[in-house]
């Protein structure tokens, strides 16, 4: 069998979510160690999958690759609609593994559309690609100014820049159990009346933080002006969101991020992508104490969840044939 790892990743936010400027979209994330997905596939007859999330991602890349079939057991697997990529991971694992027990070369990056992924951020292909901090090129403007593309009708958006970020980085994830974050057809739905409402004024002073403050701390390991840009531009986004998900993030990630906000050890918080996952940048030495005060958050709020500690992830998912 043919076992692909990778872990999850954050979305930060985008750079434009207005029909106003000339690139649309353009997403900024990071990948991450934990939490993770295992995947294992081999050749069969038909779909054999033994996770039913996971099972429609099998059978679109069985047909894509016109295969007879795969076997596929998930070992390990990501938070579903939490903010930390759990579908581009399922159907870029899911497509490399299976063509790996065929033999056959599949490039994530060029099969991604056809998969129904990419169609807005490009970050969940890149971190898979190679890990890493990424920012990328977002999409023409003008494809999006009627409706969106039809599914597979697009590229996924170009890295524009890319950072290994240091080992001893923490980010603290509070994960509360609170149902799934939006994705599939309500996912373009809000998404398509932020676009169509967005302030383009927000796009200048996110141009101006990214390039100004973001990049170069991500390029100087500046754990302290990473943490403040990183948390800057969610809010930004925020702004543009407020309507659909109920204010700058979606509750109760607010009351966590305010909680999380007053610890010492933190340097940058943020709710990832719709949430409800929440991060708190901290370092290795400081993690520990920053996972309780997370824990502590999530009773205040009376949520259950749990906390993870992960580190940057520098590589790309691995792809083991043996």
């Amino acid at each position: 069998m043919t076992r692909v790892t990778v872990g999850g990743r954050l979305h930060f936010g985008f750079q434009n979510l207005s029909l106003a400027h000339r690139r649309l979209y353009g997403g900024v994330g990071v990948a991450l160690t934990e939490p993770r997905l295992e995947l294992r596939a081999d050749r069969a007859e038909g779909v054999d999958c033994n996770d039913g999330t996971a099972r429609p991602y099998v059978q679109a890349v069985v047909d894509h690759l016109g295969v007879p079939g795969a076997r596929v057991r998930v070992d390990d697997g990501l938070p579903r609609h939490a903010g930390l990529g759990s579908g581009t991971r399922l159907a870029l694992s899911s497509l490399v593994a299976i063509a790996d027990a065929y033999d056959i070369p599949a490039d994530p990056r060029e099969s991604a559309p056809a998969l129904g992924r990419g169609g807005r951020s490009g970050i969940g292909v890149a971190t898979f690609e190679r890990g890493g901090f990424v920012v990328d090129g977002g999409h023409p403007t003008e494809l999006f100014t009627t409706a969106a593309p039809e599914r597979g009708e697009w590229t996924v958006p170009p890295v524009v820049a890319r950072h290994e970020l240091p080992a001893d980085w923490r980010f603290v994830l509070a994960i509360p159990d609170i149902g799934d974050g939006r994705s599939g057809e309500e996912e373009d739905r809000s998404m398509r009346s932020v676009v169509e409402r967005a302030d383009p004024t927000i796009t200048e002073e996110v141009a101006q933080l990214v390039t100004q403050h973001l990049l170069p701390a991500a390029a100087t390991g500046d754990h302290r002006a990473f943490g403040a840009a990183v948390d800057r531009l969610g809010r930004l986004n925020g702004a543009w969101y407020a309507d659909e998900q109920g204010g700058v993030y979606r509750p109760p990630a607010g009351e966590l991020v305010a909680r999380l906000s007053d610890e010492p050890a933190v340097t940058g918080t943020g709710q990832s992508s719709w949430g409800p996952t929440v991060y708190a940048l901290t370092d290795a030495e400081r993690a520990a104490r920053v996972a309780d005060a997370a824990a502590d958050a999530l009773a205040a709020t009376d949520c259950e969840g749990r906390v993870t500690v992960a580190a940057p992830r520098n590589e790309g998912a691995v792809v083991d044939g043996g």
